[in-house]
């Protein structure tokens, strides 16, 4: 039998033990039902078109553009990116062009797929202009690539949505652009019952959006339909607000190359532009092109925004992503934030969480 004495030493270690489990459980916001999703902008890790001048990294090795990200990469439950080009080995089927080193037509080699998949991606976009970059052949052939390494996609006519299920949450998907055979930026009505239908299957539904207008000089979000090159590329805002009225969880946008504001909507998050994630060679990755936020965001079981996190990014022309200890897309986010929704509840800090004001 045990004495007073040593009951009540028991007594208060199990209250200190209760007081410390308390202490941790109110200082840890993710909880156990918390899904952590991370979202990065364009993807294009070399093209094989022009055979001259070769614009492919070196020894056609496209794994240390993303190596100094990837563990990042990796550190969440799902990982989105936006592909900007097809996959094929054979160039030649690109579509005819008059000069080849002025045209922007995008052919990855198809192992490229690997240094996706060895990322940590699990869901791409292929709605934008460049899916178009070899024609019919370029988008099935791209698909088929995809389809064969594991990842899921979506945003064209003939694949505009997507299910899939990881760590026992059951994920829908889809993306819409402005360019041909996508699923139109401009098609509220299709929007919405997409994500209507895949809010009924999925426990969390993610919307993705090639839109806006390209450049340093389209940073901002006018809340209208922006133009570039005579084509309507589509009001974002009505866009997102669209999607998440409809049902949807988080929305990432793509498309400016350069990054935008973020917002909370009815507790979902958007992202507007996340910039040109790893472009190499072919774009503009001059100045603030050349920055660019890893965003990841943590939402409770019914999609609702917890907190977030910036990891800021930037671009060499020739060797890739790497982490940017300058915190450089940060300090821009916080300014267009505070630009675009003065009346914003979540806040940016400067080390890059993103958090709801109190």
């Amino acid at each position: 039998m045990l004495s007073k004495q040593k009951i009540s030493i028991l007594l208060l270690l199990f209250s200190i033990t209760i007081a410390h489990a308390q202490e941790y459980s109110n200082s840890e916001i993710v909880k156990s039902d918390t899904i952590s999703i991370i979202g990065v902008g364009d993807i294009m890790l070399g093209t094989n078109y022009p055979v001259s001048p070769n614009y492919l990294p070196k020894n056609n090795d496209c794994s240390s553009l993303l190596a100094p990200v990837v563990d990042v990469l990796r550190n969440a439950d799902l990982t989105f990116g936006n592909c900007e080009g097809t996959f094929s080995d054979y160039p030649e089927y690109v579509e005819e062009c008059e000069e080849p080193q002025s045209c922007y037509r995008f052919s990855m080699p198809e192992k490229y797929v690997n240094c996706f998949v060895n990322a940590g991606f699990d869901v791409l976009s292929i709605a934008n202009n460049h899916l178009g970059d070899l024609g019919t052949y370029g988008r099935e052939n791209t698909m088929k690539v995809l389809k064969n390494a594991g990842l899921n996609y979506a945003g064209l006519i003939s694949c505009p949505h997507d299910t899939f299920t990881i760590n026992n949450v059951k994920y829908g998907f889809c993306a819409f652009a402005p360019n041909q055979r996508t699923c139109q930026i401009t098609d509220y009505k299709t929007l919405t019952k997409t994500v209507k239908m895949l809010k009924k299957e999925c426990q969390i539904v993610i919307v993705s959006f090639h839109g806006g207008a390209e450049g340093r000089a389209h940073e901002h979000i006018t809340r209208e339909y922006e133009q570039y090159l005579e084509l309507n590329r589509g009001n974002v805002y009505k866009f997102a607000h669209t999607a998440i009225d409809a049902g949807a969880d988080v929305v990432f946008g793509h498309g400016p190359h350069v990054t935008r504001a973020i917002e909370l909507y009815k507790k979902r998050f958007i992202a507007y532009s996340m910039g040109n994630f790893c472009t190499y060679r072919r774009f503009n990755i001059q100045g603030i092109n050349g920055i660019a936020p890893i965003i990841k965001i943590f939402v409770n079981e019914n999609g609702e925004f917890l907190k977030g996190k910036i990891i800021a990014t930037y671009q060499n022309k020739m060797t890739g992503t790497k982490i940017d200890k300058k915190n450089r897309v940060i300090k821009r986010m916080q300014e267009l934030v505070k630009t675009d929704f003065p009346k914003s509840i979540i806040k940016i800090t400067n080390d890059g969480n993103i958090l709801i004001k109190n």
